[in-house]
């Protein structure tokens, strides 16, 4: 039998990545320094899918050398994480406020795509049935790539 455990992502601001995690409502389950190899894992789930579902975190001291979001050349090859959302309006918003760019904005009220601090594509999708169109997202372009 096999069970999905992860998927990894290195990163290069571990504290930038988890509060922009956090802002979708998933936390940090646990952390591991390794001082000898010089990296740290941090591991990331939403609400009841610890240990089912999970995003790896992967730091190296100090990141390799490059410009945030092309560092590990992951760019559109990685493809996206996807998270189900209660509301992806009240999401998009909070996300906004919080400064990050809703790239491909939920016209249709239910998906969207954002970028984890990395350059991480980030899919949201609406649970249940898809909101009706509201403003100011109904009239929003798309953003740069996602």
């Amino acid at each position: 039998m096999t069970k999905y455990l992860h998927s990894m992502l290195r990163i290069t601001d571990a504290e930038a990545t988890v509060r922009f995690f956090e802002l979708l409502g998933v936390s940090e389950v646990r952390r591991h320094d390794f001082p000898q190899g010089r990296f740290t894992l941090i591991f990331l789930a939403a609400p009841g899918q610890e240990g089912l579902a999970e995003v790896e975190l992967t730091y190296n001291w100090p990141p390799e050398d490059g410009s945030a979001g092309d560092v590990y050349g992951g760019g559109r090859n990685f493809g996206h994480l996807a998270y189900e959302v209660d509301d992806i309006y009240a999401t998009c918003q909070r996300l906004a406020d919080a400064g990050v760019t809703i790239n491909r904005p939920p016209r249709d009220g239910w998906m969207a795509f954002v970028k984890a601090p990395d350059g991480i594509s980030i899919e949201l999708l609406q649970k249940g049935e898809r909101l009706s169109p509201q403003e100011p997202w109904a009239s929003m372009e798309n953003v740069g790539t996602w």
